[in-house]
Formats: C-alpha cells, sequence, structure tokens
C-alpha cells in the first residue's frame, strides 16, 4: 500500500478502477497554521487517454495498479488496428488506432516494443527510442547546403513526415528520436 506522499513521475496508479499514469507531482504546504500539505499530480488515463488532475491530502492512500511492462513485438498492419505480439507467452493482440495509431509512423514489422499490461490486456505501446527508417521522398539535395538551420520535408518508408537537413537524399537511412518525432542523424 502506498500513500500520496510516495508518488512520483511515471508510476501508475489505480484512481476509480482506472489504469493512471503519473505526469507530474508537486507538494504545496500550507499558507495557514494547521493547514495540511497538498500533492497535486497530472495523470493520463491509460484507458482512455485523458489527462487530468488530482490534488491529494498528504499521506492520502492510493492504489498501486496491477500495470506490469512486457517486451512485445510488431508483427503487420490490418487496416486502421496493428497487430502485436507479447514476446514472454506469444499471446496476440489486435490493437485500434488510440494505442497504434501514435507510433505507427516508426513500426516496421518486426520492430520490439514495450507493452503497458493492465490485467493482462495492453494499455500502452512504446516503440524503442531510436528507429532507422528509409527516406523514400523528398526534395532534391540542395547545392552548397550547410548545416544550418535550414530544413526540408522528408517521407519515410512508414509514411511518417519529418523534417530532415538539406543534404538528404532519398533512399537514405536516417534515425529518427521516437520521443520528439524528429531527425537524429543519418544511420
Amino acid at each position: 500500500m502506498m500513500t500520496s506522499n510516495d508518488l512520483k513521475r511515471g508510476q501508475v496508479i489505480l484512481l476509480d478502477g482506472s489504469p493512471c499514469l503519473v505526469l507530474e507531482v508537486a507538494s504545496q504546504s500550507p499558507s495557514a497554521r494547521g493547514g495540511s500539505t497538498l500533492i497535486k499530480t497530472k495523470y493520463r488515463n491509460l484507458l482512455t487517454a485523458q489527462v487530468l488532475e488530482k490534488t491529494f491530502k498528504a499521506g492520502e492512500r492510493v492504489d498501486a495498479a496491477d500495470f506490469e511492462k512486457r517486451k512485445g513485438q510488431f508483427l503487420y498492419a490490418d487496416g486502421d488496428n496493428g497487430v502485436f505480439m507479447d514476446l514472454e507467452n506469444y499471446e496476440q493482440f489486435e490493437l485500434g488506432d488510440d494505442l497504434y495509431g501514435p507510433v505507427k509512423g516508426y513500426l516496421l514489422d518486426g520492430t520490439e516494443v514495450v507493452m503497458g499490461m493492465f490485467q493482462g490486456q495492453p494499455v500502452s505501446v512504446e516503440p524503442p527510442m531510436t528507429v532507422e527508417l528509409v527516406v523514400t521522398e523528398t526534395a532534391p539535395v540542395i547545392k552548397n547546403a550547410t548545416a544550418q538551420a535550414q530544413t526540408k520535408e522528408a517521407f519515410l518508408e512508414t509514411g511518417l513526415r519529418i523534417q530532415v537537413p538539406p543534404y538528404l537524399e532519398t533512399g537514405e537511412t536516417v534515425k529518427i528520436d521516437t520521443r520528439e518525432g524528429r531527425f537524429v542523424s543519418r544511420a
């Protein structure tokens, strides 16, 4: 059993029967004598993807969610859905656009992911920190391009659209940061 004093960013707690990922935690001391300290949190409901705020009294009981992270693998896209496999028990899950949509631009068939599981069902999918993808379409190389703040648009093999330096050509492989969705380097 944990209390509101134990809350940290990245923990998954149970609020109103739903698993919620803690995004921010701030402690607020009262200005009045005898007032209790308040713990303000911002969290994301992992079932609905809503970002909400809740204030707890210091020491208030908080339930930890039955949440675990497991290694998984993206198998293939099936329309707007993605089919994933749990690498521990080889069970397959077809995930809808709510979970698959935000990460589909980073996933090729066979890409390993981290799946957040709640009561045996996936509620989140995290792609690797960086992925290597091939540029399928971009404007021609600009002569005398320097490494200044100039960029051009490029389409990648998964359909993802990003900004890349002007010296990159179609067919090159690039490394992408999946947290920010930006170009890191040539692969």
